[in-house]
């Protein structure tokens, strides 16, 4: 059963810990869309050095489904609950989504001048693969790092800049 409606919505869920790699792929055999951002990191062992994967944001998945879909995520060993804020699940804007997606998957740098963005501004990518992303700025380290607001469960997208404009 696959999820591409006008009317699905994207929800961030609580993993077990160490069980998002297995829920998502319990999703997918579901026919539920979902979105685990990994990323790789070096791993030491005392004999030897490998590259994994890991989430990118450990005990969270994103989920993309409609609302008679909503109770079918607890069918899936390991999901916990829905990240919610008094008592409601939160949802994610679609440009959210599309800003972790382009940014984590494509492991996109971006460069923009500090002194053009500052916190609390909205801003508007105007250039590069992430043209047309949206986003609250939460912090500024420096001139190469901007922090994005995902909206409503505590974290923020930490993106190097490199050759962006915003507006």
């Amino acid at each position: 059963m696959s999820n591409n409606n006008s009317d699905s919505i994207w929800y961030a869920l609580y993993t077990k810990s160490r069980a998002e790699k297995k829920v998502s792929e319990d999703l997918n055999k579901k026919g539920i869309r979902n979105y685990l951002p990994l990323r790789k990191e070096l791993r030491k062992w005392s004999d030897r050095k490998k590259w994994v994967e890991t989430p990118a944001i450990s005990s969270y998945i994103f989920i993309n489904i409609s609302p008679e879909q909503y109770n079918w995520v607890f069918e899936i060993n390991g999901v916990v609950a829905y990240v919610a804020h008094n008592g409601k699940a939160v949802t994610i804007p679609d440009n959210q989504i599309k800003a972790m997606q382009q940014t984590i998957d494509n492991k996109i740098a971006f460069d923009v001048e500090s002194n053009a963005i500052t916190k609390g501004k909205e801003i508007t990518i105007s250039s590069g693969p992430l043209i047309g992303v949206k986003g609250i700025v939460k912090k500024v380290k420096g001139n190469r790092k901007l922090y994005i607001d995902i909206s409503n469960i505590g974290y923020s997208l930490v993106i190097d800049m490199e050759d962006v404009e915003v507006e």
